[in-house]
């Protein structure tokens, strides 16, 4: 299904019971909601436990539109986009949960909009505000050179592996997806949140000074996982299952 966001063609899927309880899925950056969601069995086992899964794929990615402006890709915009796909389909909370930008982009949710989440589920996510390195990932993206550096390294290997993917629009959205989360605001979240990130994650760094920053968040650190590695985890599907269901 699709939906018009400003202009802007957004793709999402919705998954499981009719009557099952809502909850969206945010993917990573460079990969989208089947790559992220459906090949680490995250909606075979939320199905499964009884959620009704809407997996989006965000602007820039996957069978969304692909801008290449920078200014098209404010994680304040891509939190609309979330929100105006609910409104889109009738529906009025949801659970979230969201990986590494679509982490990012589910705590703008919970800031922006606080009535529209019951409880967040935020993986690979730390203090930081932006990716580190941005703009030299971007210029890796535009130019095809990456550096030496081995987090560019990263991006770009993964992002360049699916020919689907355009580096343009991912160059764009890496460099205009800044947040600035102000501690204050941070403060003021009541909406319960869990935040996961593997023990050897380099990239989401800060986890528990955010956690420290957020009066309703706690935190799990997954053994020997890193930012890849942790998103298929089965103790990650084994706490977010028990923090979604803890008012059931």
């Amino acid at each position: 299904m699709d939906f018009d966001s400003d202009g802007v063609r957004i793709h999402y899927e919705v998954e499981g019971p009719e009557r099952g309880k809502p909850i969206v899925l945010v993917h990573g950056f460079a990969s989208d909601y089947r790559l992220n969601w459906v090949g680490t069995r995250w909606q075979e086992t939320l199905t499964g436990a009884g959620f009704k899964v809407i997996g989006i794929d965000c602007r820039g990615h996957g069978r969304s539109d692909k801008p290449h402006a920078e200014a098209d890709y404010g994680v304040g915009l891509m939190a609309g986009d979330v929100v105006g796909m609910l409104d889109d389909l009738g529906i009025g909370e949801v659970a979230c949960l969201g990986y590494s930008m679509g982490a990012r982009i589910g705590l703008q949710i919970v800031l922006d909009h606080p009535r529209r989440v019951t409880r967040a589920v935020l993986g690979g996510i730390g203090w930081a505000g932006a990716i580190d390195h941005a703009a030299e990932i971007a210029h890796a993206f535009r130019t095809g050179e990456p550096t030496d550096d081995p987090i560019v390294q990263s991006f770009y290997k993964f992002a360049s592996a699916r020919p689907t993917n355009d580096m343009q629009a991912l160059a764009a959205c890496i460099v205009g997806l800044k947040a600035d989360v102000q501690p204050d605001r941070l403060a003021r979240i009541r909406t319960p949140i869990l935040i996961v990130v593997g023990d050897r994650d380099d990239i989401a760094t800060g986890a528990p000074e955010l956690v420290e920053l957020v009066p309703s968040a706690r935190l799990v650190t997954i053994a020997n996982r890193d930012h890849m590695s942790a998103v298929p985890a089965r103790e990650f599907k084994q706490a977010a299952l028990e923090f979604l269901t803890a008012d059931d």
